[in-house]
């Protein structure tokens, strides 16, 4: 992502400034460091004039990042180190579902939603918001998920036995670990979301929406197979993988 950042901002300043493009992108390397907006700020780029040319210039430099960036999405947990803080033991209210007021797009929320260790199986979670969220050894079988939004959501080792996601969005989610048997991905988003190491006999992937590159790492789990007890679903050509 270090790439959007420094060619976004380079973008702004060649837009709004008399710059060369050397200069522009030394400054923008300099901004990825620090924080982009103070120094934006400080060269006069963010001015009430400005921001309307600032504006093309970003949208401009992320959709042709978009088009030839041939790197795939990567899901949160998925990349190399990911930490996490220790389990809040003595918060009691913690293992329910609550969802997001602050809008799902990056999973914004004004503290950790951390639902690790808690057992809230045949649970109805329809509609919500659950973005950000941290599951590890998390039991969620059988819960509704029906039109949930898991963006971002860190799904690791858990039960989601019997889950229902259908008309979702569990975009850039990570379920590395975790058992899906009979889980329901009908008509979901699954952009950039990854499967490492799950279990997915009996799943249905009927009219699902993932990228590609996800689609033929999907294929390639050898537990992708059976067929769904709900919906009768074949589990693998569900996922568009006959012939994979």
């Amino acid at each position: 992502m270090k790439s959007i950042t420094t060619t976004a901002v380079a973008a702004v300043a060649l837009s709004t400034s008399s710059l060369s493009y050397t200069e522009a992108f030394a400054f923008s390397k300099r901004a990825t460091k620090t924080n982009c907006l103070t120094l934006l700020e400080g060269k006069g780029f963010l001015s009430d004039d400005v921001l309307s040319s600032a504006g093309k210039a970003f949208a401009g430099a992320a959709l042709a990042l978009a088009v030839f960036d041939p790197s795939p999405a990567v899901a949160d947990g998925q990349t190399k180190d990911f930490k996490l803080p220790p389990v809040d033991l003595s918060d009691k209210s913690r293992c329910a579902f609550v969802s997001s007021k602050m809008g799902q797009a990056n999973a914004q929320r004004d503290k950790l939603y951390d639902l690790r260790y808690c057992n809230l199986s045949g649970q109805d979670a329809t509609g919500f918001d659950l973005s950000g969220v941290i599951m590890t050894k998390t039991d969620v079988s059988d819960v509704k998920f029906v039109e949930s939004q898991f963006s971002k959501g860190y799904l690791h080792d858990s039960n989601f036995d019997g889950a229902d996601f259908s008309n979702g969005v569990v975009d850039r989610a990570s379920f590395k670990g975790s058992s899906l048997r009979g889980a329901i991905f009908q008509n979901t988003v699954l952009s950039g979301t990854a499967f490492a190491d799950t279990n997915l006999e009996n799943s249905d992937f009927t009219d699902s929406y993932m990228g590609d590159f996800d689609q033929r790492t999907l294929c390639k789990n050898p537990t992708l197979k059976g067929e769904n007890p709900v919906t009768g679903a074949d589990t693998r050509a569900s996922a568009g993988c006959g012939d994979r």
